[in-house]
């Protein structure tokens, strides 16, 4: 009997983190795809694709009918989308346009096996404070900004530059807990460690 009902499409630790907190037995096995927007492809249609394309291409890859979860997160401000900064400089052109503004973090959440798939959006608003250069040199250098979309982390060292959020917590950090369960429902993953319940 495999010790697994679920696999993440996906090597965040944040999606792990979230699955474990909710009591999700799941097996990683990230998605190796090219993650480039297409043009004139707007936010929502962009994350919907990648959480999709990432389920996608695991469920072809394994011969089982275990359910699979892809995810992926954007921030848009303005109309730009910000995806994961791939340096210095790039980041604090990220940090520097969301600072004192608000902006959208899109989550999107794709749970499938061989027969069909289903996906669900996730959008919160999040307003950062004003923010000095030092400030977002000195984040820098912790390393925390480099693997995140938008180039901060909300659940860690980022916290500091965040006045507001209205939406998702979960959904911001990678993996929005509600419409993540109901997906996990209709395909029949349990939640919560299934030892303590009686």
């Amino acid at each position: 009997m495999q010790d697994y009902d679920l696999i993440l499409a996906s090597a965040s630790p944040r999606r792990t983190e979230i699955l474990c907190q909710i009591g999700v037995r799941h097996q990683i096995v990230p998605a190796d795809i090219d993650e480039t927007p297409n043009a004139d492809e707007c936010a929502i249609e962009y994350v919907q694709r990648m959480a999709l394309e990432k389920a996608q291409h695991v469920i072809s890859a394994h011969s089982d009918t275990t359910p699979v979860l892809g995810a992926d997160t954007c921030v848009v401000c303005g109309s730009k989308i910000f995806g994961k900064p791939r340096n210095q400089n790039e980041a604090m052109k990220m940090l520097e346009a969301l600072s004192g503004k608000s902006h959208w973090v899109h989550t999107a959440v794709a749970i499938g096996n061989k027969h069909n798939c289903s996906v669900a959006m996730s959008t919160t608003e999040v307003v950062f404070r004003k923010l000095t250069k030092r400030e977002c040199l000195n984040y820098w250098a912790t390393g925390e900004p480099f693997d995140k979309a938008g180039g901060y982390a909300i659940q860690g060292y980022g916290a500091v530059f965040v006045k507001s959020i209205v939406g998702s917590f979960s959904g911001v950090v990678g993996l929005p807990i509600e419409q993540t369960s109901v997906l996990l429902k209709k395909f029949g993953v349990a939640i919560w460690d299934r030892t303590r319940v009686t």
